[in-house]
């Protein structure tokens, strides 16, 4: 299996790599250095986020409230910058991140503590927060107007000719590599979705290491909070209204299995980056935005019909392993 998800990898690059040819072919300069860049500033939210969801899904799990995390954890910055801009926004990053921390280990609670489905608690959660964002401003929006200039700033001082939001994005990517392959944490996500009853033989506590996804997808979903609210200077309860089914779709497109066990941080970055060059590329080739839902949406449905034949190809293998073996 690991050899089939390396393979599709090498080839979910080299499609985008010929979708950004082919756009450039229809409008010159899309390839250039400074699109391109934008193309993956734009594309560093949803990544951060794609790797939040992966872990979740290798456990067998799904969190659908990674976007109303976003929106709430990206608003209670908001209103503390409006109320107190002289707070470093360093402190205010570390605001967000908590915040979100604290939001998916209450899934996490639910889900380990009462044994609730994880896509019951979560489209709940969904919900749930998104009324809080409309308690807590009173309905109102916090507009660019409210923010102070270094709360706007700060994600985009440009460090070797790169904002400071793609240098988060690849930190946290630099850190996901080690904490996957490196790690006992990371090894237990596979081994509990791969098979849960084996793990727990293993040693491993399979409603911790759940509830430890959902903290990670929660910390990232604050964390990037604050950077969507800094990017696009607004805090509403309408933010990223949605965008967590585009999280699902970059870890389904990337080849995590939705049925736990299997995927890998660069699938999960490219599923990310393929989705940003499809949302930037057919704009610009006066592709209509119905059309891109309809692209999007089979591509989605391509991978996983792909994930599925990988599965069967896999157990077919193990079948036929077992029977030379008797």
């Amino acid at each position: 299996m690991s050899a089939i998800v390396k393979v599709r990898e090498f080839w979910l690059a080299v499609l985008i790599a010929a979708l950004v040819f082919a756009a450039n072919l229809r409008a010159p300069g899309f390839a250039s250095p400074s699109r391109l860049s934008g193309i993956v500033e734009d594309s560093s939210i949803l990544m951060i986020l794609a790797l939040g969801q992966m872990v979740v899904i290798l456990t067998r799990s799904i969190d659908l409230s990674m976007a109303s995390n976003l929106a709430l954890s990206g608003m209670i910055v908001a209103l503390i910058n409006q109320a107190a801009p002289g707070i470093p926004v360093p402190m205010l990053m570390v605001v967000a991140a908590f915040s979100g921390l604290l939001l998916g280990a209450l899934n996490g609670v639910f889900i380990w503590g009462l044994g609730i489905p994880a896509i019951v608690v979560t489209l709940g959660s969904l919900t749930i927060y998104r009324g809080v964002i409309f308690l807590i401003a009173g309905g109102q929006w916090v507009n660019a107007d409210a923010f102070s200039p270094s709360f706007v700033a700060f994600t985009r001082i440009e460090v070797l000719g790169l904002p400071l939001l793609v240098w988060y994005a690849v930190a946290i990517i630099l850190a996901f590599v080690v904490l996957m392959s490196r790690t006992a944490l990371g090894r237990s996500f596979y081994a509990v979705g791969v098979n849960p009853t084996a793990a727990v033989y293993a040693g491993i506590d399979v409603g911790r290491t759940t509830f430890l996804a959902f903290c990670i997808s929660g910390l990232l979903s604050g964390f990037c909070g604050y950077l969507w609210v800094s990017r696009y200077v607004i805090g509403s309860v309408e933010v990223a209204r949605g965008y967590e089914l585009t999280v699902v779709a970059a870890c389904v497109i990337g080849g995590i299995s939705i049925s736990g066990g299997v995927g890998t941080v660069a699938g999960a970055v490219l599923g990310a980056l393929f989705l940003g060059v499809i949302n930037g590329a057919l704009p610009v080739i006066n592709i209509s935005p119905f059309w891109q839902m309809a692209i999007s949406g089979a591509a989605i449905i391509l991978a996983v019909v792909l994930n599925g034949r990988g599965a069967k190809r896999s157990q077919r293998l193990i079948l036929r392993t077992a029977e030379a073996a008797a």
